[in-house]
């Protein structure tokens, strides 16, 4: 491996595990929700998450790294996906959609965070169309979250 990409690498192992993140909590989100639409919705985001997962794994063996295979137990709780299974079991609606929120507020975190790295153009091109598609993902949320509140 480029000593070089160690910093970088390690950037997308992290991107990886949020988006492995995301996916079962919006997997888990799927289970709590009555609406067809949200549960359309909640699906495409966890398949849209572990496709992410998908490129940035081949990114990290591209630059000769060992790309992260999974999310991780403790840094869920960093991830806004903490309560989800406890409010899948309650059916609350609004509450799961906060909670999917409190998820792409980490998210969109994590993006930014990647972004202050030095990365390769590549890879920054690759990280930059993630940050703007997760981003554009929860101001979607946020927007359910709006609507739910005000019924």
């Amino acid at each position: 491996m480029n000593p070089h990409h160690k910093d970088c690498i390690d950037a997308l192992n992290r991107l990886i595990e949020t988006c492995k993140d995301g996916e079962k909590g919006f997997l888990s989100a799927t289970d709590g929700v009555h609406s067809p639409e949200l549960k359309a919705l909640f699906h495409d985001f966890a398949d849209q998450r572990k496709h992410f997962a998908g490129e940035l794994q081949s990114e990290v063996r591209r630059l000769g790294g060992s790309a992260q295979t999974s999310g991780t137990v403790v840094a869920t709780l960093h991830r806004g996906w903490m309560n989800i299974k406890a409010l899948v079991a309650g059916m609350d609606e609004a509450a799961i959609i906060a909670e999917c929120e409190g998820g792409e507020d980490a998210a969109k975190k994590a993006y930014e965070d990647a972004l202050k790295q030095a990365l390769p153009q590549e890879t920054r091109a690759l990280v930059q169309r993630q940050a703007m598609q997760v981003k554009e993902a929860h101001d979607r949320i946020r927007g359910l979250e709006l609507v739910h509140n005000h019924r």
